[in-house]
């Protein structure tokens, strides 16, 4: 993965060389050692996360990449999402995501800079905290990390229905109540006349 970064770095260089000799302009990237900011327990779960979607072992998440991870996740998204998620880490604009921008995502989303909800959520998702799982059991995070948001998925659904069905018996026995005072204040209002009627009669 380490060579992959530097050809990347290469030929990023190279690219930025070759725009300057056509005399175009180059804007200046912000250097960030992404990688400074993760323990080496992080990276190691980060590049296993990484490689396990990366099904071409190329070093990149292409579209369909993407498009699988997030299914797996439970969050499936369109064709212009997935390419709102690339493009808002994507810094050499080659339209798929290298080990470097995939860590961006995790720096991002503790700072507070991610824009794209749907990159947040993978941030979540796949985040791994050691303390949590230790370092052995690190390795087996993310798919607890799934099974997690399926169990707590069908606890929510499981909430719902339970607040639905409330309600509907709440709004049934209400119902029953107004009923039954509907009917006692017509039994009431209509018993003086009877009497009444019967008082004339006699």
């Amino acid at each position: 993965m380490a060579d992959q970064e530097l050809s990347n770095v290469l030929q990023r260089r190279q690219s930025i060389n070759d725009a300057l000799e056509e005399g175009k302009e180059v804007k200046p990237k912000l250097k960030v050692n992404v990688f400074a900011e993760f323990s080496r327990q992080e990276l190691r779960q980060f590049e296993t996360t990484f490689k396990k979607f990366d099904l071409g072992g190329d070093g990149y998440l292409d579209l369909l990449e993407m498009k699988l991870m997030m299914e797996r996740l439970g969050a499936p998204q369109t064709h212009l999402g997935l390419k709102k998620m690339i493009q808002e880490v994507d810094e050499d604009q080659d339209g798929k995501i290298s080990f470097k921008e995939f860590l961006m995502i995790y720096r991002k989303a503790r700072a507070g800079e991610l824009t794209e909800e749907s990159l947040k959520r993978l941030a979540v998702l796949t985040e791994i905290n050691v303390e949590e799982v230790g370092v052995y059991g690190a390795k087996e995070f993310f798919e607890a990390k799934i099974e997690q948001l399926r169990r707590g998925s069908q606890f929510e659904d499981e909430i719902r229905r339970e607040k639905e069905r409330k309600q509907r018996e709440e709004e049934e026995r209400e119902r029953r109540r107004l009923d039954f005072k509907e009917k006692a204040a017509m039994f009431q209002n209509g018993g003086p006349r009877m009497v009444a009627v019967n008082n004339n009669g006699n």
